[in-house]
């Protein structure tokens, strides 16, 4: 025992003995480590430490933007077509610091003080508004399967899981003032940072405004300002051209979002997303006024200074005579209700009037209506002038007497033709709308005067040197098609007028040939008198303006100058005034030109009984025309199927005065029962001739 005693005794000295030794290296490295962490402290102070400081106090600068007025829209005579009308709004700006709890908070705030009963929220921006609350947003990634959460997967993935379950699984069902909770800490969420939005503007109520202005102290961001709405004082005959803006809620459009991001939008900006809005926009949106925001190391505003007060919208001047148009616009659904009480067009897709001035381009008018035969619905659709295309018949042939002119198939002096049908094999005789035989043959005038669909093919015969035998056979060259539609081309048809409105249609053309590449032979003879390619309304004036003006084929247009709008809204300055532009030089000589102005006078004033406009005779001013009728079918575009039922496009183009153009017109009755065929185009051509030099009497010298 005393032997195991005694080793023990030894082992446990000399325990003791090397304890002190360990502690004192312990001891020793910790205070050399404090004494290396007390000198780099001291030289970071002594060296660096006025730039900490400077760097904890210091401030950051963003720049702040402020929307500003749309430009305004004035007719020819400066009456206001599209204003701005001032109205309250509950605005917001999302600060630098901002996060979606604090959204969420005044969102609920607000929705106290303010309803949104125009606007229901989606799924998404329910499930959104769901989550924003930490505690919910908690309780569904717990719930959600671990596939779609785990850390593989993005934070956006996840969120969509998220949103995916609240959708499909809770539901949730919202009260009305959530609802309006809902739609609001949408419209905080998308705002960009330092970005004043509208939260609520139209029918804010005086007492909502009161309410919310005792309590901004409690809602961070919130505040009361001015928004501005698109406003119509001469009526909205006109809107469909003007366009249309978006609002604050519907913001960028999405299929152009990354465009206006580049340029300098918000994502809540209001842009013009239809014609002149759309077209004149970076011209109307005006500059944003800008802000320059100090901010401190947390984030909180401190200082906010203008620097540029902003510049409101560029106002535009029109062509258009508010007055004039809302006379034609008027005088199109008279004359269109008289072939409905007629039951002329039952199943008509609409009527379209347009006019212009043939020697500078500028629309002076331009009207149309779009019809229902399902629902018997009328309504305004003065694009579809520039839009819709129709087969335009006999209206043309002027334009197939001058192709014929200018590659001297015919001659001023030498144009008498044989008015003998067209008889091909296997198909119904190919003749105008009088008897065969009325005539033996015409000349180039009377055949306008008669509109002989006669002339113009056995024109196409010589023209494109085509081997034709009665009855046996025909044969058209492969470039037959290409030589006509190259005419039409130079006074416009088959292609875009170039005016300065978007969605612009070039018409539309037949096949050329069959499904063996053969020419369609029969076809070539109905292009030559308006009976296959079909070409849009503007297209129509373009090309009668253009004989009217001795050959110039003119840029319509519909925005006459550019120009700024005083402060008091009494004054137009003007920065920039269109200039005509001339597309096109027919190149007719003067004889030739005379030959197809003589037809186009005989229409109206001739003295042949198969004359078509003779009721227009003693129309004063004198008018040149064309009227044509072309065959369509009724197409239902809810069956996607057309009906077998025959109907026609009437149609009629011309001048006045004849020997001083002032206006030139096109009209359109689209899918008009033959057998019920009244005088609807000669009766709007005389309305808007009328009209237009009683509105502007005095204005012109003569009206011969």
């Amino acid at each position: 025992m005393s032997y195991f005693r005694k080793n023990s005794g030894t082992g446990n000295s000399s325990q003791t003995a090397n304890t002190p030794l360990r502690m004192k290296v312990l001891v020793g490295v910790i205070v050399i480590l404090f004494a290396a962490l007390i000198g780099q402290l001291a030289y970071l102070q002594l060296f660096y430490g006025s730039r900490f400081s400077a760097e904890v106090n210091a401030t950051d600068e963003n720049t702040m933007t402020k929307s500003v007025p749309r430009g305004v829209m004035y007719d020819s005579q400066g009456r206001v077509l599209v204003g701005n009308k001032a109205e309250n709004a509950i605005t917001y700006m999302r600060s630098l610091s901002t996060t979606s709890k604090e959204m969420y908070k005044v969102a609920n705030t607000l929705s106290n003080y303010i309803k949104i009963t125009d606007e229901k929220p989606t799924k998404r921006q329910i499930a959104d508004y769901y989550l924003a609350e930490s505690s919910r947003a908690k309780k569904v990634l717990a719930a959600l399967p671990k596939s779609q959460k785990k850390s593989s997967l993005s934070t956006s993935e996840i969120n969509d899981n998220e949103v995916a379950y609240v959708e499909n699984t809770l539901k949730p069902s919202l009260n009305s003032q959530e609802k309006t909770a809902a739609l609001l800490y949408n419209m905080m969420s998308g705002a960009t940072t330092l970005s004043t939005i509208n939260l609520k503007s139209s029918g804010l109520s005086n007492k909502e405004i009161a309410q919310v202005g005792e309590h901004l102290s409690s809602m961070p961001g919130v505040g009361i300002g001015t928004d501005w709405n698109r406003y119509y004082p001469n009526g909205s005959s006109i809107k469909s051209i003007i366009g249309s803006v978006s609002t604050t809620k519907t913001g960028l459009p999405r299929d152009s979002l990354q465009y206006y991001l580049v340029n300098g939008y918000s994502r809540n900006d209001r842009v013009g997303i239809s014609y002149l809005e759309k077209e004149y926009e970076a011209l109307l949106k005006g500059t944003k006024a800008s802000y320059k925001v100090t901010s401190n190391s947390s984030s909180e505003i401190t200082k906010t200074k203008q620097v540029y007060k902003g510049q409101s919208g560029a106002s535009l001047k029109l062509t258009i005579d508010a007055k004039y148009q809302a006379a034609v616009t008027k005088a199109l659904k008279q004359q269109f209700n008289s072939a409905l009480s007629a039951g002329a067009a039952s199943l008509s897709s609409g009527a379209y009037a347009i006019a212009m001035n043939p020697n500078t381009g500028a629309i002076l008018a331009m009207s149309g209506i779009s019809y229902d035969p399902s629902t018997g619905k009328i309504t305004d659709n003065a694009l579809g002038n520039i839009n819709q295309s129709f087969v335009m018949g006999s209206v043309v042939k002027g334009a197939q007497v001058a192709g014929g002119l200018i590659n001297k198939v015919i001659t001023p002096t030498n144009n008498t033709l044989p008015d003998t049908a067209i008889y091909l094999p296997g198909s119904p005789v190919k003749k105008s709308v009088y008897p065969t035989g009325t005539f033996s043959s015409l000349t180039a005038a009377s055949a306008l005067e008669v509109s002989s669909n006669i002339y113009m093919m056995q024109l196409t015969l010589r023209w494109v040197k085509a081997s034709y035998v009665a009855k046996q056979y025909i044969h058209m060259p492969q470039t037959a098609f290409e030589t006509l539609r190259n005419n039409f081309a130079m006074f416009g048809f088959g292609q875009k007028t170039g005016i300065d409105l978007p969605g612009e249609s070039p018409g539309i053309q037949g096949a050329s040939t069959d499904s063996n590449g053969i020419i369609l032979s029969g076809s070539v003879l109905d292009e030559s008198y308006g009976n296959y390619d079909a070409y849009t309304p503007i297209q129509l004036v373009q090309y009668i303006s253009t004989i009217a003006n001795g050959g110039y084929r003119m840029q319509p247009y519909v925005v006459q100058s550019i120009g700024r709008t005083s402060s008091d809204g009494k004054h137009f300055y003007t920065y920039y005034n269109k200039k005509p532009t001339v597309q096109f030089k027919i190149p007719w000589t003067a004889d030739e030109l005379a030959v197809i102005k003589r037809g186009l006078y005989q229409v109206v004033h001739g003295s042949n009984a198969w004359g078509t406009a003779h009721a227009l005779k003693n129309v004063k001013p004198s008018i040149s025309a064309k009227t044509g009728t072309a065959q369509t079918f009724y197409y239902n575009t809810k069956t996607k199927k057309s009906t077998d039922k025959e109907l026609i496009n009437e149609t009629m183009v011309g001048w006045a005065s004849s020997n001083h153009p002032q206006i030139a017109f096109a009209v359109v009755f689209a899918g008009i029962d033959p057998n019920k065929e009244g005088n609807y185009n000669k009766n709007m051509a005389k309305s808007m001739v009328t009209t237009y030099y009683k509105m502007y009497k005095g204005k012109f010298s003569s009206t011969n």
